[in-house]
C-alpha cells in the first residue's frame, strides 16, 4: 500500500489538512521541513497541532545549511522567476528525499488556490497530490477559525499581521510585506538591505513612470508602499461540517 504523507508547514491551513487526512488515514505520516528561519513560536504550534491530530510530527532539516541566510551568503541568490534558493535547499530537496513515487501527498492548498495546486501539479507530474481542503471548498478564513475553535493558538506571525508562518525575512515577499518587516522586526530589514547590496540584488518591485517594472532596493524603499493586508478569522457554513467529520468518538 502506497504511504499517505502530509507536508505540514506550521501554517493553518496544513494544520487542518493534517486533522482531516490523519482521521482518514491514521498511518499517515507527518511531515516538516524546518527552514531554520521561522518564528519560534512555529515550533510551539507545531506541538499543539501534534496533540491535536493526534501524531508527532517528523521533523526534516538540511545537513548543509543551518537557514536560509547561510543560503544566500553561500549561494548568492535570494530570489527570482523560478522561485527561491531557501526554498529549493530547504524544502524542496529535502521533500524529494523523502518522497516515494508511490506516495499519496497531502499539501494545505486552500479553497482559494486550485490554480496552484494546478501549477504544482504541472511542475511535480510525478508526485500523487492530494488537496483535502480544497476538496471541501475550505479558505484560509475557515482554517484559522477551525484551528481557534479547537482552542489552538494560531502561529504568532498572524497575530502579528502576517498572511502566514513563513521564514522571519522572505525574499519572495514584496513592498507590503517589507515594510511589515521593518515595522515588527527592524534587525531582520536591516540584516535584507545588506545582503541585497552585497548582492546587488533587490528582492522589491515597482513600476516606473513609463511603465516598466523596476527594483527597489530596502534601503531606497518608501515606508509607505505596498499592501498591508491581513487576513481574519472568518468561518463559512462549510467549518461545521468539517468539524462534525472531524470529531473523535466521545468528543462533544
Amino acid at each position: 500500500m502506497p504511504r499517505t504523507v502530509i507536508w505540514f508547514s506550521c501554517g493553518v491551513t496544513s494544520a487542518v489538512a493534517a486533522r482531516i487526512v490523519v482521521k482518514e488515514t491514521p498511518d499517515a505520516h507527518l511531515v516538516y521541513c524546518d527552514p531554520g528561519s521561522e518564528h519560534p513560536d512555529n515550533m510551539r504550534f507545531l506541538h499543539d497541532v501534534e496533540e491535536w491530530v493526534g501524531k508527532k510530527v517528523e521533523i526534516l532539516k538540511s545537513e548543509k545549511y543551518a537557514d536560509t541566510w547561510q543560503v544566500f551568503e553561500e549561494r548568492r541568490y535570494l530570489a527570482g522567476v523560478k522561485g527561491a534558493l531557501c526554498t529549493v535547499e530547504l524544502k524542496k530537496k529535502l521533500r524529494q528525499q523523502y518522497e516515494d513515487l508511490t506516495d499519496i501527498q497531502v499539501f494545505g492548498y486552500d479553497a482559494g488556490e486550485p490554480h496552484r495546486a494546478a501549477q504544482f501539479r504541472q511542475n511535480n507530474p510525478e508526485v500523487n497530490l492530494y488537496t483535502p481542503l480544497i476538496e471541501r471548498y475550505l479558505t484560509k478564513e475557515d482554517c484559522l477559525a477551525l484551528v481557534e475553535r479547537a482552542g489552538i493558538e494560531v502561529p504568532l506571525m498572524y497575530k502579528l499581521g502576517f498572511n502566514n508562518a513563513n521564514c522571519i525575512g522572505c525574499p519572495k515577499g514584496q513592498m507590503g510585506y517589507w515594510n511589515k518587516i521593518r515595522r515588527v522586526f527592524p534587525e531582520t530589514f536591516d540584516r535584507m538591505a545588506k545582503m541585497e547590496r552585497e548582492l546587488n540584488a533587490a528582492i522589491c518591485k515597482t513600476y516606473a513612470g513609463d511603465g516598466k517594472r523596476k527594483r527597489v532596493f530596502l534601503d531606497e524603499l518608501d515606508p509607505t508602499a505596498g499592501r498591508d493586508d491581513e487576513v481574519l478569522p472568518e468561518c463559512s457554513l462549510l467549518c461545521h461540517a468539517v468539524e462534525n467529520e472531524l470529531l473523535t468518538d466521545g468528543e462533544e
